[in-house]
């Protein structure tokens, strides 16, 4: 951020726009600290309360371990005790004692025992964050997710994770998906700054030349997001249930706007210690936020950013979530100090615009996580209010340079200048 300096006014420099990030950031995690539950963190509701039944989840705990860890790191007294509650959760309750991994609940005899990538990346995040943190018992968490990592997901001959096994691992599932190696992506970017190991920016750039530089490429930049495990995509998969919440039917304009933002954080990463980078990681990002945004954007009578698209590009899923506008953001703030371009900084004053006017609940806290296609909140897909970390790492991105990864930029911030 220090030497961004383009030849037009800009928010990113503007000190009254890195105050109000600062203090929307506050409000989102002084909401999220009701999450909290005995064995780790669970979904509130709309009005920032655990339901009756609210049970520990291993997503929203990793999620909110890392959220509150980058608090810490920041200064922010009251986010130690979380950050370590967190870790307790992930290296007990959570975790399967005897065959390994994470479970997606305390409880998977009724829930799913099942084994995914997906969770396991974000095990991966929050065990680097803590780390970062200098949390205790964060280096053995972080220990046994690469162990499960190496062990069972990664697979070096498709540069990519498997999708998700048994309880004991014996069965693997005949899918591969996009979105659990975007995770896995943005895990690695932190784990490469967490054990000083270049190993994982390897893989990243290996994910990512299948899944964007390859399959994306070919489809106009709009990210293709199932796959057999062979790697063939399954353009029809789950067209019976378009409005899935990891797994949705067609095209998702919100992880095109996510993954650009991830090819720019892992140019700068391999550029920052002299590794090889392919300059198409830049040109892929460019392509994938355009296309998106051509796609994605106001495209059905009314502002915002449609969950899906078909194959033809005509929106299926209308409905405006939360977290598709905060990495839209994000990605466009990504953008303007990659490329000084004055063009993202007109998508970036809309998107918060667009946010600040429809999402922000200045009113029962935190950010409606739906709208309907009128832009009025609604909850058929994500009822209440259980994500911090979409809006939280919105608001933080456009404040920290894209390499090195979150924690750790936060981290240096909070160092002595050297002598």
């Amino acid at each position: 951020m220090d030497t961004f300096q383009p030849a037009f006014s800009s928010w990113l420099n503007a000190p009254a726009h890195q105050r109000w990030l600062a203090d929307e950031g506050l409000r989102l995690l002084a909401f999220a600290k009701a999450s909290k539950l005995p064995d780790g963190f669970g979904n509130l509701d709309e009005h920032g309360h655990l339901p009756a039944d609210a049970r520990a989840e291993t997503m929203n705990t990793a999620r909110m371990t890392h959220s509150f860890a980058m608090a810490h790191i920041q200064g922010l007294p009251g986010f130690a005790e979380l950050v370590d509650h967190g870790i307790q959760a992930l290296s007990g309750p959570l975790r399967d004692a005897k065959h390994g991994g994470w479970f997606a609940t305390t409880r998977p005899d009724e829930d799913g025992a099942d084994k995914a990538a997906y969770l396991h990346a974000f095990v991966a995040l929050a065990a680097s964050s803590a780390v970062v943190a200098q949390r205790p018992g964060a280096p053995a968490l972080l220990d046994e997710a690469v162990r499960i990592i190496d062990t069972h997901f990664w697979s070096e001959e498709e540069g990519a994770l498997r999708e998700s096994f048994s309880r004991d691992w014996s069965v693997e599932e005949a899918y591969r998906g996009a979105n659990s190696n975007m995770h896995a992506t943005e895990a690695f970017l932190a784990l490469a700054d967490a054990t000083d190991d270049p190993r994982w920016l390897a893989r990243a750039l290996h994910i990512v030349e299948r899944v964007i530089h390859g399959h994306a490429a070919a489809n106009d930049y709009l990210v293709v997001e199932h796959f057999d495990r062979h790697w063939q995509p399954l353009r029809e998969y789950n067209q019976d249930n378009p409005a899935d919440g990891f797994r949705p039917y067609g095209t998702t304009p919100g992880h095109g706007f996510e993954w650009a933002r991830l090819l720019l954080h892992l140019e700068a990463a391999r550029v920052q210690i002299g590794m090889l980078t392919p300059g198409w990681l830049a040109q892929d990002a460019q392509k994938l936020f355009d296309q998106n945004c051509r796609h994605g954007w106001d495209v059905d009578g009314a502002p915002g950013i449609v969950y899906t698209l078909d194959w033809d590009n005509r929106a299926v899923v209308r409905h405006r979530l939360h977290w598709v506008h905060a990495e839209a953001a994000a990605a466009a703030s990504a953008l303007l100090k990659r490329t000084d371009e004055a063009k993202y900084e007109a998508w970036y004053r809309r998107f918060w615009e667009f946010c600040d006017k429809h999402f922000i609940d200045r009113c029962n806290g935190s950010w409606h996580h739906e709208l309907d296609p009128q832009n009025r909140p609604s909850a058929d897909i994500w009822p209440g209010k259980p994500d911090l970390y979409h809006a939280w790492q919105a608001v933080l991105i456009p404040r920290l340079p894209l390499a090195p990864s979150m924690a750790t930029a936060l981290a240096k911030l909070s160092s002595p200048a050297p002598v």
